[in-house]
């Protein structure tokens, strides 16, 4: 960073200065503790007066010592990256599309939380409320790190706010996680490969969301994924911002056949696939969610609908 000609490129600088923020947030918090416990340790020579004082402390150096390992699950090639998040509503028409935008909501908070900025790329509306599907671009370092345990699929239990005669039904929404790759990709895209729409955006409206006819949706027809973004200004934008975010996918499904290949030599590996449950969230007859990968359980369902979600995380991350 001290070089003459760091800012030259202005890309690759600031992919450095992520690198260098990412290990300053290991490495400062590792110095900090081992001062703190030194410090510590000077005042046993005076033992009868500070023990509680150091029960208190122990307890705080603890927690630091909890903050800094989580770090250490989180050194994935692109963990530190910002991510696009993906929520799809299933089969179930009103009661899937109203628990997808319960979905959504849940991860908004999560963000605010973390300081992660989200931005809309793309989002339609459900036909009566809710939504069918959204993109979420999410912001901030480790996003992705933090977030790619929530890919799978997301099962509500309730008693149907839709129904009048207050019965229980289950819904589902399936979510993807994709870390958002800077650096350069080298992924050949044909023309005639891409089929590509220009459509109105049927968002559920706000400021966040474009309204224009400049809205595009690409499918690669090799591999049928459907790519739309309809955040940007013009049709150029977002025909840009969808071919990024195609090479990403078409990228990472690369790299899946490459673990695919290896863990056909490994016994017992389970593929995850849309019929595969990630997470209950169980509201009657009694309150409890429970992720089936990590087997973490809590009652309170209200706080991680609100976005409380780091236990539940954190229990997928140390599994």
């Amino acid at each position: 960073m001290n070089d003459t000609d760091f800012w030259n490129d202005k890309d690759k600088a600031n992919l450095v200065i992520r690198d260098v923020s990412s290990l300053k947030n290991l490495i400062n918090p590792i110095i900090e503790l081992k001062k703190d416990i030194e410090d510590n340790l000077s005042l046993l020579e005076d033992e009868d007066e500070i023990v509680s004082l150091l029960s208190l402390e122990y307890e705080k150096l603890s927690s630091k010592l909890e903050e800094i390992s989580i770090l250490t699950y989180l050194s994935d090639e692109f963990d530190k990256n910002d991510c696009l998040l993906e929520i799809h509503a299933g089969a179930g028409g009103t009661e899937s599309c109203d628990w997808a935008l319960m979905l959504e909501r849940m991860y908004e908070r999560y963000c605010k939380k973390k300081n992660y900025k989200v931005e809309v790329v793309s989002s339609q509306a459900g036909d009566e409320v809710g939504i069918k599907s959204v993109m979420l671009k999410i912001s901030g370092l480790y996003a992705y790190g933090y977030l790619k345990g929530e890919k799978g699929v997301h099962r509500l239990v309730r008693i149907s706010p839709f129904d009048s005669n207050k019965r229980r039904h289950t819904s589902f929404a399936s979510v993807e996680v994709l870390p958002q790759i800077e650096e350069d990709i080298n992924i050949e895209i044909k023309d005639n490969d891409l089929k590509i729409d220009v459509y109105h955006s049927s968002g559920a409206g706000g400021q966040s969301v474009n309204t224009t006819d400049s809205a595009v949706r690409i499918t690669h027809l090799p591999t049928s994924i459907v790519v739309t973004c309809q955040n940007e200004r013009s049709q150029i934008q977002n025909k840009q911002k969808a071919i990024q975010i195609l090479k990403n996918k078409l990228y990472l499904l690369e790299l899946e056949k490459k673990k695919d290949e290896i863990n056909k030599l490994k016994e017992g590996q389970m593929s995850i696939g849309f019929g595969s449950g990630k997470r209950s969230y169980v509201l009657c007859p009694y309150t409890l969610v429970k992720d089936n990968e990590s087997g973490y359980e809590t009652t309170n369902v209200d706080s991680i609908l609100n976005g409380e979600l780091d236990d539940l995380i954190m229990a997928g991350l140390r599994r």
